[in-house]
């Protein structure tokens, strides 16, 4: 398998009043990123697109807040500079006045965004970004219980605490996402900036991101694992991947394959887990969650896109499938594409200088 030589290198800055459930939890969401969609859906693990390393002041084992201990990959003068810096939550009491208390972790940040990184916090985290003056004349967000306290302890900067995500400062390099869970978006929005919102988009399927009530039935993929055993199943495949929409679709594929319909339904079945027809079905239904998310298009012309005239038989069969209406589907997850989209454009001229 081909391996990445020019994955994006992202650190990862952990004190001790950080969370290691954040350090460790924005860690995993970027290193998934190009590569366990790939697992999940072909089983086949893709390229990583991000080298997340976990650094401190002196690279040695520390206990954190929560009495958890973190073993850093590298000390800050070790650490070559980073594209990106994420720095986790800062569990210090809003009022706490953190002046001097950071002075080698704010004066590599300074270093790292004045030798081009983008540096990016979540929840409480900006206020190491204030600290190093990175935020002097800039709109800023955090935590909402920071928000006075951080305003009135760095009066130059703008806080803004109804906002979930400000990008700031030269070509947008400082990124603040607010609240107790933001990691979570922060990590997609830097996905979104770099590699494109249908990355960030697969990487929230993956780790079931933003609506956990709704259960894992909405993140759900079809899972298409080529049978490189059966090489006539495999064929079959690879067409209606294509031609998903073809009238009578397992009819098709049973006169691709010669064989009596019987015959084909078994070894079908027999090599991908699932009927013909439920294998068309779930395809289907996986192509319109992509029209829902990306377009306007009304619920009856993707039912139509998708090979279903009868508006309310494919409307059950979504439901069933899912575990939300088409409507509902698209109220939830058209949101986050769009925001992603919206707020972190791919930044495609940067990554082809890097390749």
């Amino acid at each position: 398998m081909p391996v990445n030589k020019n994955p994006l290198q992202v650190a990862i800055l952990a004190v001790p009043e950080s969370s290691a459930s954040t350090v460790y939890g924005v860690h995993d969401l970027l290193a998934s990123a190009g590569v366990d969609w790939g697992l999940v859906v072909d089983g086949v693990p893709g390229d990583a697109l991000i080298e997340p390393v976990v650094v401190s002041a002196d690279g040695a084992s520390l206990r954190v807040i929560n009495g958890l201990r973190i073993e850093p990959h590298a000390a800050l003068a070790d650490c070559p500079t980073p594209q990106v810096v994420v720095i986790p939550d800062l569990m210090v009491p809003p009022q706490a006045d953190i002046g001097g208390r950071y002075g080698v972790e704010t004066d590599w940040l300074r270093q790292a965004y004045a030798q081009g990184a983008t540096l990016s916090s979540s929840c409480s985290g900006a206020l190491l970004l204030a600290e190093a003056g990175l935020l002097d004349d800039q709109d800023a967000t955090t935590h909402w219980a920071y928000c006075e306290a951080m305003g009135a302890h760095y009066p130059r900067l703008r806080i803004h605490p109804n906002r979930a995500l400000v990008t700031a400062g030269e070509g947008q390099r400082l990124i603040m996402a607010g609240g107790g869970s933001s990691w979570n978006d922060l990590g997609l929005f830097l996905v979104a900036r770099f590699f494109g919102v249908e990355e960030a988009m697969r990487v929230a399927r993956l780790h079931l991101l933003d609506w956990h009530h709704v259960g894992q039935q909405p993140f759900a993929a079809l899972i298409r694992n080529r049978q490189v055993d059966d090489a006539l199943v495999s064929k079959c495949q690879a067409w209606i991947a294509e031609h998903y929409e073809a009238d009578s679709p397992v009819a098709a594929m049973v006169r691709m394959s010669g064989l009596a319909e019987r015959s084909f339904t078994r070894r079908f079945a027999r090599a991908t887990g699932m009927s013909p027809m439920e294998y068309v079905q779930t395809l289907r239904v996986e192509e319109s969650k992509q029209l829902l998310e990306s377009t306007g298009l009304p619920i009856e012309a993707v039912a139509t896109e998708v090979g279903y005239e009868d508006a309310s038989f494919f409307g059950r069969l979504f439901r069933r499938k899912v575990g939300l209406t088409p409507a509902q589907y698209r109220k939830r997850f058209a949101a986050l594409r769009s925001a992603l989209a919206q707020n972190a454009p791919a930044y495609l001229e940067s990554l082809a200088s890097r390749a």
